[in-house]
C-alpha cells in the first residue's frame, strides 16, 4: 500500500469538487471503489482497467486529487499518477465483499472510507452514511420479481393490466428469451396499462410504476441501496437470464420486502434456492399450471414445498394488491 499524503489543497474543496480516478482489473473492485466514491460525495472522473487507462491519452489535461488503484503499480501508473500531481493514492486496497453481502460489504466500505479520512485529514468523511435501504431512500416498499419462459409474455401483461402503476412496488422481470425476442417484450407489455416495462441497459435504481427486464447477455445484481447494477459477464448457467440466481440475490438482499412469482415455462429455473428464500422470509407466488401455456415450471415450484400462493395472473395481480394493503395495516396498528 502507498499513501502519497498531499492534502492541504483539498481543505478547501467542496467534497463534490474533488476528482477521483479509479483504477482496478477487477470489474467487481472496480463497482465497489465507484460506490464508495459517491458515497464520499466526491467526482467520479474515471474508473477503468490498466489497459483502458494506457489507452487515455489526454490525462495530463484531467484533474485527479485522489487515485485509488488495484493494479500492479508499475512504472506506467508511477508515471501517470505522478503527472497530475494528485493529493493521495492509495494502492492496493482490500478485495470488496460482494454488493449482497449486505452486513460485509458494508464493513468493507467503512474501512476505505476510514482510511480516505486519515490520508486526506479529513475526519468528516466517517460522517458520510454508507447508504442502505431503509424505506425513505426510494419510492417503494417491495420489490417484485417475476420469473418467466415459455408462454409468459401473455401471462405477465395479463398481471400487470390488472395491477395498479401507483402502487409501491418495482418489478423485475426475469425472462428466457432470445437477443432479438427479449427487445420486443417491452412493447408487448407496456400496452394498455401504466408500467413502464424496459431492458436494462446500464445499472440504475429501481422506480416504482417501472418494470425492469433482465438483459440476456450480461448478468444483473441488486444491491441493498436499491440499485441494479449491470455487470459485464455473461450468465454461467443454463438458462439466460438464470432466474434462480436472481431470485437468490435478490431475496439476500430484501428479505420480507420480495416478493417472487414464477409464471408460465418449462424447466425449473427458479426452483434452485427456495429453502433459502423461505429463511430470508420472502414471499414465494406462482401462476396455476392450469392457467400456464407451459406448466413445468410453475409446477417445480409447487412440488417443492415451498410456494404460499398458487393463481391466475388476475388473482396473483388482486393478491399482491390485497398482500400490501394488509401489511399497511399491520404497520399502522400501535
Amino acid at each position: 500500500m502507498k499513501d502519497n499524503i498531499g492534502v492541504s489543497a483539498l481543505r478547501n474543496k467542496k467534497k463534490n469538487d474533488i476528482k477521483v480516478m479509479v483504477v482496478a482489473e477487477d470489474h467487481h473492485q472496480r463497482m465497489a471503489f465507484s460506490d464508495t466514491v459517491r458515497s464520499c460525495g466526491f467526482t467520479l472522473v474515471g474508473c477503468m482497467s490498466q489497459a483502458q487507462l494506457q489507452e487515455k491519452t489526454v490525462l495530463a489535461d484531467v484533474v485527479i486529487d485522489i487515485w485509488l488503484i488495484d493494479s500492479d503499480y508499475d512504472d506506467n501508473m508511477v508515471t501517470a499518477t505522478t503527472v497530475s500531481k494528485p493529493a493521495a493514492v492509495l494502492v492496493g486496497f482490500s478485495q470488496a465483499p460482494y454488493l449482497n453481502e449486505a452486513t460485509q460489504y458494508a464493513k468493507w466500505q467503512r474501512k476505505l472510507k476510514r482510511k480516505l479520512a486519515q490520508m486526506l485529514e479529513l475526519p468528516a468523511l466517517m460522517d458520510a452514511p454508507v447508504h442502505k435501504h431503509d424505506g425513505t431512500d426510494t419510492d417503494w416498499q417491495y420489490v417484485v420479481f417475476l420469473g418467466a419462459s415459455m408462454g409468459g409474455p401473455s401471462a405477465i401483461k395479463e398481471f400487470l393490466d390488472n395491477l395498479s402503476a401507483t402502487l409501491p412496488v418495482c418489478i423485475l422481470l426475469a425472462h428466457h428469451f432470445n437477443k432479438t425476442m427479449i427487445d420486443t417484450l417491452p412493447r408487448i407489455l407496456n400496452r394498455h396499462n401504466d408500467w413502464h416495462c424496459q431492458v436494462i441497459t446500464s445499472s440504475q435504481r429501481l422506480r416504482a410504476g417501472q418494470c425492469h427486464i433482465a438483459p440476456i447477455d450480461k448478468q444483473i445484481v441488486c444491491d441493498s441501496t436499491g440499485r441494479v447494477i449491470l455487470l459485464e459477464q455473461a450468465w454461467e448457467g443454463e438458462y439466460k437470464p438464470e432466474i434462480g440466481q436472481i431470485l437468490k440475490n435478490t431475496s439476500d438482499v430484501y428479505g420480507s420486502e420480495l416478493i417472487n412469482i414464477i409464471f408460465s415455462g418449462m424447466g425449473d429455473d427458479g426452483s434452485q434456492y427456495l429453502d433459502l428464500i423461505q429463511d430470508n422470509n420472502s414471499q414465494l407466488w406462482v401462476q396455476d399450471p392450469s392457467t400456464s401455456a407451459c406448466p413445468s415450471q410453475p409446477q417445480a415450484i409447487i412440488d417443492s414445498g415451498y410456494c404460499d400462493f398458487i393463481g391466475s395472473p388476475t388473482d396473483l395481480a388482486q393478491k399482491l394488491t390485497d398482500y400490501i394493503g394488509e401489511r399497511a395495516v399491520k404497520a399502522s396498528l400501535p
